[in-house]
């Protein structure tokens, strides 16, 4: 399948599962059945030719897997009137232009589900990704996604889901978790919690696409805006996080003629025409942190007392651990090491960030400035231990081997 339909699959495959599930119901089924007909476009289209309306050939294909389902099932009788509504759907070329992309999201991140059922369910639905691509994407078996996926979909059932927009006064809550979800996938995509890769381009792109869709959707959010420019302001990066053997290069240390400067001018015009908007909220103030790192043309050029003056906000917004350990860095590059490590000792008794391996690489990068090498390399060594990366634990190692006297 050339790259080309494979990108028009992807993009219309959450149009084509919101026309039916907005016919029919049955989100499970309707899903299995826009499944099978990517499936079948992916195998026709690049031997017959894409066809004139291909979202109206899917939703044809579809409505007919449906069809044959339904017929297959025991209570045929009592569905005979839906199965004659699907066969009309089905030979018609009377494909309604409304865009319920957003719909889709909202259902997808629907407050009953956990957050890994999220994350799965929306790669799925929306991003057109296959369940043996999401597996890998987050290292399980395709058989354990497959029963997260279904049993996601059963309790979106179970629920009394409908699909339809949530109440106005539901809709900011699920509009959060809606980004929420899409800045997981990115992180994940551009740091990998596990494996033997720093990083998954497809999950990074798939998370793009979907942002920018919802921007779309969306133009006047200025937190949907403001995930945006971050995703692109971080992704840009990417070219020169690794070296050829895949080893981390920090981000003080990395090649700034190899980021993507397409990348970061779209993000800065972006987040400079939200931020003068109105009071900013946590994603515009991390696109704007993000844009401060992506000008300064060398690390030495960062403006870190605006960083820090970021942070100071961004704490007030929205605190939590993740934003305490950033802040501690930024306050270590303005006041010296010692103000930094000693912000750090908040966490210490924070069960969330205690045992993780940033908190402690985070520590050893700030004793190591403090010139203190021996407490550096043992908190280092901590660090690559406590890390399931495998390209994260070899930079911390040899960090802490840069340190033996």
């Amino acid at each position: 399948m050339t790259a080309t339909v494979s990108d028009e699959l992807r993009e219309l495959a959450p149009q084509v599962l919101s026309i039916l599930i907005r016919r029919y119901g049955r989100f499970d089924a309707c899903e299995d059945a826009v499944q099978e007909a990517l499936l079948a476009a992916a195998l026709q289209w690049p031997a017959e030719g894409v066809p004139d309306s291909p979202r109206g050939w899917l939703v044809t294909v579809a409505a007919r897997r449906l069809a044959d389902q339904f017929r297959s099932d025991d209570a045929r009788r009592r569905r005979e009137l839906t199965v004659a509504q699907l066969d009309a759907a089905a030979v018609t070329d009377a494909v309604p232009e409304r865009d319920d992309t957003l719909t889709l999201l909202f259902l997808c991140c629907h407050p009953a589900l956990s957050a890994a059922s999220q994350l799965a369910l929306t790669l799925r639905a929306v991003g057109g990704l296959t369940t043996a691509q999401i597996a890998s994407a987050f290292l399980v078996p395709e058989a354990t996604m497959a029963q997260r996926i279904s049993r996601a979909k059963a309790k979106i059932r179970s629920a009394g889901a409908r699909f339809a927009p949530p109440p106005p006064a539901e809709r900011p809550a699920r509009l959060e978790v809606v980004l929420q979800v899409l800045y997981l996938i990115f992180n994940e995509g551009y740091t990998a919690s596990s494996g033997d890769d720093l990083q998954r381009g497809d999950l990074t792109a798939e998370a793009i696409r979907l942002t920018r869709e919802v921007h779309r959707l969306l133009p006047a959010d200025r937190e949907v805006a403001g995930l945006l420019a971050l995703m692109l302001l971080t992704d840009a990066r990417r070219p020169a996080r690794a070296r050829p053997d895949g080893t981390l290069v920090p981000l003080a240390e990395q090649d700034r003629s190899r980021w993507l400067r397409p990348m970061v001018d779209e993000g800065v015009a972006l987040i400079s025409r939200t931020l003068p908007q109105g009071p900013p909220g946590p994603y515009q103030l991390q696109a704007a942190i993000a844009a401060v790192h992506d000008e300064a043309p060398s690390a030495g050029d960062t403006d870190w007392p605006q960083i820090l003056g970021l942070y100071q906000l961004l704490a007030r917004v929205a605190p939590s651990p993740v934003v305490t350990l950033n802040h501690a860095v930024a306050l270590a590059m303005v006041q010296g090491p010692r103000a930094g490590l000693h912000m750090l000792e908040a966490l210490d008794g924070d069960e969330r960030m205690a045992g993780h391996h940033r908190l402690a690489a985070v520590r050893a990068h700030l004793l190591e400035m403090a010139g203190s090498a021996a407490q550096a390399r043992e908190w280092y060594l901590r660090a690559a231990e406590r890390t399931t990366s495998r390209p994260e634990r070899r930079y911390l190692e040899a960090r802490a081997a840069a340190l033996i006297a």
